[in-house]
């Protein structure tokens, strides 16, 4: 029986993708079991390295896969990674994460300090021109980039963060190191094409899916003191929303 149907409108690629997926779901490979070689699977495909290669990529990028240089690739996990996030109340990177077990990271791309905007001072409630805390980051869950995010914080109230390990959650330094409360959030949420820049840190085509969110987070005196704005892929993410009956 042939793996992949020539024939097909549905590229050789996503079905050889299609079919290691099946296999890791029953079992016939097992989370932490190496793969045979490309050269072994490209031959049991009946198609050329570079479409093996394109369909064992796909998979890395969903977690199903990890791919160790020099040695081989291997079942990273035989669910891959489901996220969702919480529109219903203020939280964390890590939060997305549920019950998972993922190795969670945060690279900074860039922390410094830059004058307000009319956008940035507008939701921030400052003087355009004021100074503001720019911190912007890539989250990260086994090895797959999954978020991009910049945050902006008024100066004046958040002077020396940038001496924190901003690899951490900024909500716990905000709590922890400036005693304020994390009383209410404001958020907007629409579907995008990702630009270069954004699918760039993602390692997808240029326009992929993806939703980008606004976040403003008041504190206990009802003063905007983050904006966040947020790029999720659109292929590990969906928005999760609890509604009240009609």
């Amino acid at each position: 029986m042939e793996i992949i149907n020539p024939t097909s409108s549905i590229p050789k690629y996503i079905q050889i993708g299609d079919w290691l997926k099946e296999l890791i779901k029953t079992g016939r490979f097992i989370e932490g079991e190496k793969l045979p070689s490309e050269i072994e699977l490209a031959k049991m495909c009946l198609v050329n390295r570079n479409t093996l290669r394109q369909a064992v990529s796909e998979l890395v990028i969903q977690g199903l896969l990890r791919k160790e240089k020099g040695v081989g690739t291997f079942v990273q996990s035989q669910t891959g990674i489901e996220l969702k996030h919480d529109t219903k109340k203020i939280s964390s990177f890590k939060d997305d994460f549920g019950n998972q077990k993922i190795n969670e990271q945060t690279k900074v791309i860039k922390a410094s300090v830059i004058s307000a905007n009319k956008d940035i001072a507008k939701a921030l409630v400052l003087g355009i021109q004021q100074k503001v805390i720019v911190i912007k980051r890539l989250r990260i869950g086994n090895d797959i980039p999954l978020i991009y995010e910049e945050n902006y914080l008024p100066y004046n109230v958040f002077k020396g963060i940038l001496d924190y390990d901003l690899t951490q959650s900024l909500y716990t330094i905000i709590i922890d190191h400036y005693q304020l409360s994390l009383n209410h959030s404001r958020q907007e949420i629409r579907a995008i094409n990702l630009n270069a820049t954004t699918s760039g840190y993602f390692l997808l085509p240029e326009h992929a899916a993806g939703f980008f969110m606004k976040n403003i987070t008041f504190d206990q005196n009802n003063v905007p003191i983050d904006l966040m704005y947020s790029y999720f892929r659109g292929d590990k993410y969906c928005l999760e929303l609890d509604l009240e009956g009609y």
